[in-house]
């Protein structure tokens, strides 16, 4: 299993492992009410950005997957971020999976990026024979519902506790 990110491509995006210069945009993003609306609930400090970004990227050399960094591949632009993770947040039926998550600046918003971005990142997954992958979603968040059924994933649980009210899906390894 890989321990450093790799570079991942398709026709829009560039899904790059996540590097200092890209930590601006980033933690501009994820000050916007917007962007966090359904993370959370509260735009991000830069401190807190800071430590998420962080965490995102760091995951890679304890778990052997992590977060990307995703780049309009035009303009060099960032648009977003997300990828695999382990975060350990207390919820039962997270345990023992890799957790997937995406998230978008609001001016990357409509145009298919998450689809087109996870689905490179859940082909990789398979090539790495990670199994069954499983994400959580804001009970509100209606744009993320059609991304994860569009990838693949169906609702099998729900939590009210630990981070709030989610629903939890599940994706079986298509490899």
């Amino acid at each position: 299993m890989s321990r450093t990110a790799p570079t991942l491509t398709t026709d829009r995006l560039t899904i790059a492992p996540m590097a200092l210069d890209h930590f601006e945009a980033h933690a501009t993003a994820w000050a916007d009410p917007d962007m966090t609306r359904f993370i959370g609930g509260e735009p991000r400090s830069r401190n807190i950005s800071w430590g998420k970004f962080l965490q995102g990227a760091g995951l890679w050399s304890i778990v052997g997957y992590g977060y990307w960094t995703f780049l309009d591949r035009k303009t060099g632009d960032y648009v977003g971020n997300g990828g695999l993770a382990q975060f350990e947040r207390g919820i039962a039926e997270l345990e023992g999976y890799p957790e997937a998550g995406w998230a978008f600046a609001h001016e990357a918003w409509g145009k298919g990026y998450a689809t087109e971005a996870m689905t490179a990142i859940l082909d990789w997954a398979d090539g790495q024979q990670l199994g069954e992958i499983r994400c959580i979603i804001d009970p509100g968040n209606a744009a993320s519902h059609k991304v994860a059924t569009k990838l693949g994933f169906t609702k099998f649980a729900e939590s009210h506790d630990v981070i709030g009210d989610l629903f939890i899906y599940r994706r079986l390894s298509c490899a």
